[in-house]
């Protein structure tokens, strides 16, 4: 398990504090795919931890964790079906978006993703300037 620190920031204004950055978690098995995404959201000023299967990832939504605000979750994990863990993850943190990622997406399955609560489905290869692009619009939705 690995986590970049959750730390408030001095801004420089008598002690004043910034909250924290947003903590997004990236789930999946190809490093680089970890790697790459880890990057691009820490560049984007994101807090970012990973996990390379489900045993990993669940252990950010033990009830001592600190919390996660949204999860990069890859459909085929070494160890679980990323449907499976994604209803863990809804079951643990009801209102944490979740965007599914997968290689081998059939219209069923990105289907049946949806119903089990994934925010967006997204099909590999995909560029990791639109996948922070998809973390803003989960984490702020525009208002209806």
């Amino acid at each position: 398990m690995h986590a970049d620190a959750r730390k408030t920031a001095d801004n420089g204004l008598g002690g004043a504090k910034n909250p924290a950055p947003p903590t997004i978690l990236v789930v999946d098995d190809e490093p680089l795919i970890r790697w790459s995404l880890k990057e691009s959201l820490l560049d984007a000023g994101f807090s970012v931890a990973d996990a390379p299967d489900a045993r990993g990832a669940l252990e950010f939504f033990a009830p001592d964790a600190p919390p996660i605000d949204a999860v990069l979750l890859d459909l085929r994990l070494p160890d679980v079906n990323g449907l499976s863990l994604l209803q863990h993850i809804k079951r643990a943190a009801p209102r944490c978006p979740v965007i599914l990622m997968t290689a081998f997406g059939t219209p069923e399955t990105l289907e049946a993703a949806m119903k089990h609560g994934a925010d967006i489905t997204v099909t590999k290869p995909f560029g990791v300037d639109e996948m922070v692009g998809l973390v803003n619009r989960v984490l702020h939705p525009p208002k209806a």
